[in-house]
């Protein structure tokens, strides 16, 4: 039943989501909210999108980028290397934006009688990210459906999965991993340094999956 619409940045997490549940999935959503890596995400995003026939909208949040403060947002220098983990990465928070996409999605749902709206969150983004832990998608999940006629909510199978976990189920599903998009800093090639480079590394390593990545440094 095509009943959901997917907040899809063109990472692996997202796009692992976008293909398990294709035969549901009426539009994808993506945002250009100015951050490092959003113009080498986006496309992928189009390109599975286009390769399963579902509807691909990009919305711009120029605001994010004007008015908050992450290191998302300010450079690729600023973006911290080595290990995925809180104290390294949670200067790439960027404030509730989990939350405003929500929101967007949410109005999308209702204005086209969806009843699901599909984020791909996952353990390893609790520590980190607020908008990611199981009680915010409980919170905002009671929030859009009481704040809708059609009574939306959130779907978010992957809450408790780690990355290697999501990787694990991309295999199962095969997914071409090359075209996804994890690094922070957004340059030409994945620079293999960054938390988000590791991260990935280590999910693709542990699935059993030969990394198709190009990464500046090994």
């Amino acid at each position: 039943m095509k009943d959901s619409i997917i907040i899809l940045s063109g990472g692996m997490d997202s796009v692992t989501m976008l293909y398990d549940y294709a035969d549901s999935i009426t539009v994808a959503l993506s945002f250009d909210y100015g951050s490092n890596h959003n113009r080498k995400e986006l496309p992928f995003a189009a390109y599975h999108c286009e390769q399963l026939g579902i509807e691909h909208i990009i919305i711009p949040l120029e605001f994010i980028k004007q008015y908050f403060h992450s290191s998302l947002l300010s450079g690729a220098a600023d973006i911290p290397e080595g290990k995925y983990n809180d104290v390294n990465m949670r200067s790439t928070v960027v404030p509730f934006r989990n939350g405003i996409m929500l929101a967007i999605a949410a109005g999308m749902a209702e204005d086209r009688g969806l009843s699901r709206i599909l984020m791909a969150n996952h353990s390893g983004d609790h520590a980190i990210y607020p908008d990611c832990r199981p009680a915010f998608v409980s919170a905002m999940s009671g929030a859009v459906r009481e704040g809708t006629y059609n009574g939306a909510e959130l779907f978010t199978p992957y809450t408790n999965w780690t990355k290697s976990d999501i990787a694990r189920r991309g295999k199962q599903l095969g997914i071409d991993y090359s075209k996804t998009w994890s690094c922070y800093k957004g340059g030409e090639l994945h620079c293999g340094k960054c938390g988000t480079c590791q991260e990935r590394r280590e999910a693709l390593r542990d699935a059993g999956i030969p990394d198709p990545t190009v990464y500046e440094c090994d």
